[in-house]
């Protein structure tokens, strides 16, 4: 009886399991919802990812979601794409939409407008050599373009957190 007891709860603990891998979470809901159905042409089974890093930029005890996307879809000889979301009530509202970004993200020590500011590397797309580039909040948003002013190369090393580093575990975006 013990031998059966065991085994049934090893396969509701499975089928749990299983149901929750299949199921999307919420954040991965809102990115679908946000970008929309994938691109067929450039889409493949699973090809779009994305990394996400939960950090108080506002130093006020809330996280928001650094997200790094990867795949065909967000990226380009430049790199790729990063959003930076914070909550809103029961979802989330993007706060920065930031192209041609490469890792490693890292939060930087310094703030701007009450934000920190945020590191990101720069590279490929007829940039020659790559750099690091700093992005300061305006109030209102991060600069959506890391290799143009406002943003700005990094002058001197930089003491911040790495947030998104080049090995990171990703989730697929579609499936």
């Amino acid at each position: 009886m013990r031998r059966f007891s065991n085994a049934l709860l090893f396969l509701m603990f499975a089928s749990s399991f299983a149901m929750a891998q299949s199921k999307p979470d919420q954040l991965t809901e809102f990115l679908r919802g946000y970008f929309g159905p994938p691109d067929q042409s450039l889409e493949q089974e699973g090809a779009s990812r994305y990394s996400r890093s939960f950090v108080d930029l506002k130093d006020d005890g809330s996280k928001e979601i650094i997200v790094y996307l990867t795949g065909r879809m967000w990226c380009g000889s430049g790199g790729c794409q990063m959003l930076i979301l914070t909550l809103d009530g029961t979802s989330y509202r993007v706060v920065t939409n930031t192209t041609i970004t490469r890792l490693p993200i890292r939060v930087l020590d310094t703030k701007s407008n009450g934000w920190h500011d945020i590191n990101v590397f720069v590279a490929g797309g007829g940039i020659r050599p790559g750099y690091e580039s700093e992005l300061y909040f305006d109030g209102s948003t991060y600069p959506s373009n890391p290799s143009v002013p406002p943003a700005r190369p990094v002058a001197d090393k930089v003491r911040g957190k790495i947030v998104v580093p080049v090995m990171r575990k990703d989730m697929p975006l579609y499936r």
